[in-house]
Protein backbone atom coordinates (compact mmCIF):
# COMPACT_ATOMS: atom_id res chain seq x y z
CA UNK A 1 0.00 0.00 0.00
CA UNK A 2 3.00 2.31 0.35
CA UNK A 3 3.62 4.98 2.93
CA UNK A 4 0.68 6.65 4.62
CA UNK A 5 0.55 10.32 3.56
CA UNK A 6 -0.20 12.84 6.31
CA UNK A 7 -1.40 16.31 5.32
CA UNK A 8 -1.82 19.29 7.68
CA UNK A 9 -4.97 21.26 6.98
CA UNK A 10 -5.23 24.75 8.55
CA UNK A 11 -5.06 23.31 12.09
CA UNK A 12 -2.57 22.46 14.82
CA UNK A 13 -3.05 18.74 15.44
CA UNK A 14 -0.93 17.27 12.63
CA UNK A 15 1.94 19.68 13.34
CA UNK A 16 1.91 18.81 17.05
CA UNK A 17 1.72 15.07 16.39
CA UNK A 18 4.59 15.29 13.89
CA UNK A 19 6.99 17.28 16.06
CA UNK A 20 6.22 15.31 19.23
CA UNK A 21 6.66 11.97 17.47
CA UNK A 22 3.15 10.65 18.03
CA UNK A 23 2.78 9.18 14.54
CA UNK A 24 6.01 7.23 14.91
CA UNK A 25 5.14 6.20 18.45
CA UNK A 26 1.97 4.60 17.07
CA UNK A 27 4.05 2.69 14.50
CA UNK A 28 2.73 4.56 11.46
CA UNK A 29 4.95 4.32 8.36
CA UNK A 30 4.20 7.73 6.88
CA UNK A 31 5.29 10.73 4.87
CA UNK A 32 4.42 14.23 6.11
CA UNK A 33 3.58 16.61 3.24
CA UNK A 34 2.15 20.11 3.04
CA UNK A 35 -0.03 19.28 0.06
CA UNK A 36 -2.43 22.22 0.25
CA UNK A 37 0.52 24.65 -0.14
CA UNK A 38 -1.00 27.39 1.99
CA UNK A 39 2.42 28.78 2.89
CA UNK A 40 2.89 30.13 -0.62
CA UNK A 41 -0.70 31.21 -0.95
CA UNK A 42 -1.40 29.06 -4.03
CA UNK A 43 -4.29 26.96 -2.75
CA UNK A 44 -7.64 27.53 -4.52
CA UNK A 45 -7.87 31.10 -5.76
CA UNK A 46 -10.24 30.49 -8.68
CA UNK A 47 -13.86 31.61 -8.90
CA UNK A 48 -16.27 28.69 -8.36
CA UNK A 49 -13.36 26.49 -7.26
CA UNK A 50 -13.52 25.29 -3.70
CA UNK A 51 -13.34 22.27 -1.42
CA UNK A 52 -15.74 20.14 -3.46
CA UNK A 53 -13.77 20.68 -6.66
CA UNK A 54 -10.49 19.74 -4.95
CA UNK A 55 -12.05 16.47 -3.74
CA UNK A 56 -13.52 15.82 -7.16
CA UNK A 57 -10.06 16.16 -8.71
CA UNK A 58 -8.59 13.87 -6.06
CA UNK A 59 -6.42 14.53 -3.03
CA UNK A 60 -3.15 12.81 -2.26
CA UNK A 61 -3.36 12.34 1.51
CA UNK A 62 -4.80 9.10 2.85
CA UNK A 63 -6.92 11.09 5.30
CA UNK A 64 -7.89 14.68 4.63
CA UNK A 65 -10.82 16.86 5.60
CA UNK A 66 -13.30 19.51 4.51
CA UNK A 67 -16.56 20.91 5.80
CA UNK A 68 -19.04 18.13 6.46
CA UNK A 69 -21.58 19.41 3.90
CA UNK A 70 -19.09 19.12 1.04
CA UNK A 71 -17.75 15.75 2.20
CA UNK A 72 -21.32 14.41 2.39
CA UNK A 73 -21.98 15.32 -1.24
CA UNK A 74 -18.54 14.24 -2.46
CA UNK A 75 -18.92 10.87 -0.74
CA UNK A 76 -22.45 10.47 -2.10
CA UNK A 77 -21.00 10.92 -5.59
CA UNK A 78 -18.29 8.31 -5.00
CA UNK A 79 -15.36 10.75 -4.90
CA UNK A 80 -14.32 9.74 -1.36
CA UNK A 81 -15.54 8.02 1.80
CA UNK A 82 -16.58 10.01 4.85
CA UNK A 83 -14.78 8.74 7.97
CA UNK A 84 -17.61 8.27 10.46
CA UNK A 85 -15.62 7.69 13.67
CA UNK A 86 -14.72 11.35 14.37
CA UNK A 87 -15.37 14.89 13.23
CA UNK A 88 -14.08 18.32 14.19
CA UNK A 89 -15.33 21.82 14.96
CA UNK A 90 -13.76 24.96 13.48
CA UNK A 91 -14.23 28.42 15.00
CA UNK A 92 -15.51 30.69 12.24
CA UNK A 93 -17.19 34.03 11.73
CA UNK A 94 -18.05 36.86 9.36
CA UNK A 95 -15.67 39.81 9.78
CA UNK A 96 -15.91 43.43 8.67
CA UNK A 97 -13.46 46.36 9.01
CA UNK A 98 -13.50 48.23 12.31
CA UNK A 99 -14.99 51.33 10.66
CA UNK A 100 -17.69 49.42 8.78
CA UNK A 101 -21.28 50.63 9.25
CA UNK A 102 -22.26 46.97 9.66
CA UNK A 103 -23.00 46.40 13.35
CA UNK A 104 -25.47 43.53 13.44
CA UNK A 105 -26.14 40.45 11.29
CA UNK A 106 -29.20 42.18 9.83
CA UNK A 107 -26.92 44.97 8.59
CA UNK A 108 -25.27 42.44 6.27
CA UNK A 109 -28.36 42.44 4.04
CA UNK A 110 -27.10 43.09 0.51
CA UNK A 111 -23.46 43.46 1.60
CA UNK A 112 -21.04 41.35 -0.50
CA UNK A 113 -19.61 38.64 1.75
CA UNK A 114 -16.51 36.84 0.51
CA UNK A 115 -16.76 33.05 0.81
CA UNK A 116 -15.34 30.01 -0.99
CA UNK A 117 -17.61 28.16 -3.40
CA UNK A 118 -19.14 24.94 -2.06
CA UNK A 119 -16.84 25.14 0.97
CA UNK A 120 -17.43 25.61 4.69
CA UNK A 121 -17.68 29.40 4.48
CA UNK A 122 -20.37 29.13 1.77
CA UNK A 123 -22.72 26.89 3.75
CA UNK A 124 -22.03 28.29 7.22
CA UNK A 125 -22.63 31.90 6.16
CA UNK A 126 -26.06 31.01 4.80
CA UNK A 127 -26.85 28.88 7.84
CA UNK A 128 -25.98 31.71 10.24
CA UNK A 129 -27.57 34.61 8.35
CA UNK A 130 -30.88 33.02 7.41
CA UNK A 131 -31.95 33.60 11.02
CA UNK A 132 -31.77 37.35 10.37
CA UNK A 133 -32.31 38.12 6.68
CA UNK A 134 -34.11 36.57 3.73
CA UNK A 135 -32.25 34.43 1.18
CA UNK A 136 -32.43 37.14 -1.49
CA UNK A 137 -30.62 39.54 0.90
CA UNK A 138 -27.67 37.19 1.47
CA UNK A 139 -25.09 38.42 -1.04
CA UNK A 140 -22.28 35.90 -1.35
CA UNK A 141 -19.30 36.56 -3.60
CA UNK A 142 -16.95 33.80 -4.74
CA UNK A 143 -14.50 35.97 -6.68
CA UNK A 144 -12.01 36.31 -3.82
CA UNK A 145 -11.13 32.63 -3.74
CA UNK A 146 -10.13 30.57 -0.76
CA UNK A 147 -9.22 31.27 2.83
CA UNK A 148 -5.91 33.18 2.77
CA UNK A 149 -6.79 35.19 -0.33
CA UNK A 150 -10.06 36.51 1.06
CA UNK A 151 -8.34 37.25 4.37
CA UNK A 152 -5.72 39.28 2.48
CA UNK A 153 -8.35 41.29 0.60
CA UNK A 154 -10.20 42.04 3.83
CA UNK A 155 -6.98 43.25 5.47
CA UNK A 156 -6.17 45.40 2.42
CA UNK A 157 -9.58 47.06 2.54
CA UNK A 158 -10.74 45.50 -0.73
CA UNK A 159 -13.53 43.43 0.79
CA UNK A 160 -16.60 44.68 2.69
CA UNK A 161 -16.99 41.42 4.64
CA UNK A 162 -15.35 38.00 4.69
CA UNK A 163 -16.08 34.62 6.22
CA UNK A 164 -12.95 33.33 7.98
CA UNK A 165 -12.05 30.37 10.16
CA UNK A 166 -9.20 29.07 12.34
CA UNK A 167 -5.89 30.96 11.88
CA UNK A 168 -7.22 33.72 9.57
CA UNK A 169 -10.13 34.16 11.99
CA UNK A 170 -7.66 34.85 14.80
CA UNK A 171 -5.48 37.19 12.73
CA UNK A 172 -8.48 39.29 11.67
CA UNK A 173 -9.56 39.48 15.30
CA UNK A 174 -6.03 40.44 16.40
CA UNK A 175 -5.85 43.22 13.80
CA UNK A 176 -9.08 44.80 15.00
CA UNK A 177 -11.57 43.54 12.44
CA UNK A 178 -15.01 43.10 13.96
CA UNK A 179 -16.80 39.76 14.06
CA UNK A 180 -20.45 40.35 13.22
CA UNK A 181 -21.66 36.80 13.78
CA UNK A 182 -20.19 33.44 14.71
CA UNK A 183 -20.48 30.75 12.03
CA UNK A 184 -18.65 27.83 13.70
CA UNK A 185 -19.09 24.65 11.66
CA UNK A 186 -18.39 20.92 11.53
CA UNK A 187 -15.55 19.43 9.51
CA UNK A 188 -15.56 15.81 8.37
CA UNK A 189 -12.60 13.54 7.72
CA UNK A 190 -12.45 11.52 4.53
CA UNK A 191 -10.53 8.50 3.34
CA UNK A 192 -8.72 8.17 0.03
CA UNK A 193 -8.67 4.72 -1.51
CA UNK A 194 -8.32 1.70 0.74
CA UNK A 195 -5.60 2.39 3.32
CA UNK A 196 -4.88 -0.22 5.97
CA UNK A 197 -7.55 0.28 8.67
CA UNK A 198 -4.89 -0.08 11.34
CA UNK A 199 -2.91 2.79 9.79
CA UNK A 200 -6.02 4.97 10.00
CA UNK A 201 -6.42 4.00 13.64
CA UNK A 202 -2.73 4.84 14.30
CA UNK A 203 -3.19 8.21 12.62
CA UNK A 204 -6.19 9.15 14.74
CA UNK A 205 -4.63 7.85 17.97
CA UNK A 206 -1.72 10.21 17.28
CA UNK A 207 -4.12 13.09 16.70
CA UNK A 208 -5.94 12.25 19.93
CA UNK A 209 -2.64 12.59 21.81
CA UNK A 210 -1.99 15.91 20.07
CA UNK A 211 -5.51 17.10 20.89
CA UNK A 212 -4.94 16.32 24.57
CA UNK A 213 -1.74 18.40 24.56
CA UNK A 214 -3.49 21.30 22.82
CA UNK A 215 -6.39 21.17 25.29
CA UNK A 216 -4.00 21.20 28.26
CA UNK A 217 -1.59 23.95 27.17
CA UNK A 218 -2.80 25.64 23.97
CA UNK A 219 -0.36 28.54 24.34
CA UNK A 220 2.53 26.13 23.78
CA UNK A 221 1.31 25.18 20.32
CA UNK A 222 -0.33 28.19 18.68
CA UNK A 223 3.04 29.08 17.09
CA UNK A 224 2.38 26.23 14.65
CA UNK A 225 -0.09 28.48 12.83
CA UNK A 226 2.95 30.13 11.23
CA UNK A 227 3.67 26.88 9.40
CA UNK A 228 0.55 27.34 7.25
CA UNK A 229 0.43 31.12 6.79
CA UNK A 230 2.01 32.74 3.73
CA UNK A 231 5.24 34.41 4.87
CA UNK A 232 4.00 37.88 3.92
CA UNK A 233 1.70 37.77 6.98
CA UNK A 234 4.26 36.57 9.54
CA UNK A 235 5.38 40.02 10.69
CA UNK A 236 1.80 41.00 11.55
CA UNK A 237 1.00 37.76 13.39
CA UNK A 238 1.14 37.27 17.15
CA UNK A 239 -0.21 33.74 17.57
CA UNK A 240 0.53 33.89 21.30
CA UNK A 241 -2.79 35.77 21.45
CA UNK A 242 -4.71 33.21 19.41
CA UNK A 243 -6.94 30.34 20.43
CA UNK A 244 -6.52 26.60 19.77
CA UNK A 245 -8.60 26.63 16.59
CA UNK A 246 -10.19 23.49 15.19
CA UNK A 247 -10.92 20.80 17.76
CA UNK A 248 -11.24 17.12 16.86
CA UNK A 249 -14.21 15.37 18.48
CA UNK A 250 -13.68 11.64 18.82
CA UNK A 251 -17.36 10.74 18.54
CA UNK A 252 -19.26 9.24 15.60
CA UNK A 253 -20.52 11.35 12.73
CA UNK A 254 -23.92 9.68 12.82
CA UNK A 255 -26.41 8.74 10.14
CA UNK A 256 -28.86 11.24 11.63
CA UNK A 257 -26.37 14.10 11.32
CA UNK A 258 -25.49 13.04 7.78
CA UNK A 259 -29.12 12.95 6.69
CA UNK A 260 -30.02 16.27 8.32
CA UNK A 261 -27.03 17.98 6.69
CA UNK A 262 -27.77 16.41 3.30
CA UNK A 263 -31.38 17.56 3.51
CA UNK A 264 -30.28 21.12 4.35
CA UNK A 265 -27.96 21.25 1.31
CA UNK A 266 -30.73 20.02 -0.97
CA UNK A 267 -33.23 22.54 0.41
CA UNK A 268 -30.81 25.39 -0.28
CA UNK A 269 -30.03 24.19 -3.83
CA UNK A 270 -26.29 24.74 -3.41
CA UNK A 271 -25.63 21.99 -5.95
CA UNK A 272 -27.31 21.80 -9.34
CA UNK A 273 -30.16 19.36 -9.77
CA UNK A 274 -28.89 15.81 -10.10
CA UNK A 275 -25.43 16.62 -8.65
CA UNK A 276 -26.10 15.65 -5.04
CA UNK A 277 -25.44 11.94 -5.40
CA UNK A 278 -27.16 9.12 -3.57
CA UNK A 279 -27.38 10.57 -0.06
CA UNK A 280 -26.94 7.00 1.21
CA UNK A 281 -25.08 7.07 4.54
CA UNK A 282 -24.04 3.42 4.45
CA UNK A 283 -22.53 3.70 0.96
CA UNK A 284 -20.93 7.07 1.62
CA UNK A 285 -19.16 6.39 4.92
CA UNK A 286 -16.52 4.12 6.38
CA UNK A 287 -15.92 3.19 10.02
CA UNK A 288 -12.99 1.32 11.52
CA UNK A 289 -14.15 1.55 15.15
CA UNK A 290 -15.65 -1.93 15.34
CA UNK A 291 -13.10 -3.81 13.24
Amino acid sequence: MGQFIVEPHFRLQEWVAEEKGYFRAEGLDYEFRELIRSTDGQHHNKVNEGAFQSIERGREANVSCACHWTVNVAASNGHTKLFADAYSIAPAGIFVPADSPVRTPADLAGVPISVAFQSGSHYSTIQALEQYISPDQINLTFEDGMLFHRMELLIEGKSAAAALFSGPYYLAEQLGFRKVIDTTFMIAAMIKGTPDPEDVRRYFRALRSAQRDIDLRPERYTHYYRNEFPERFHAAMDPRRWGPGERIVFEPYSKEVFEQSFEWIAEHEIFAEGKMGSGDYDRSTVSFAAE
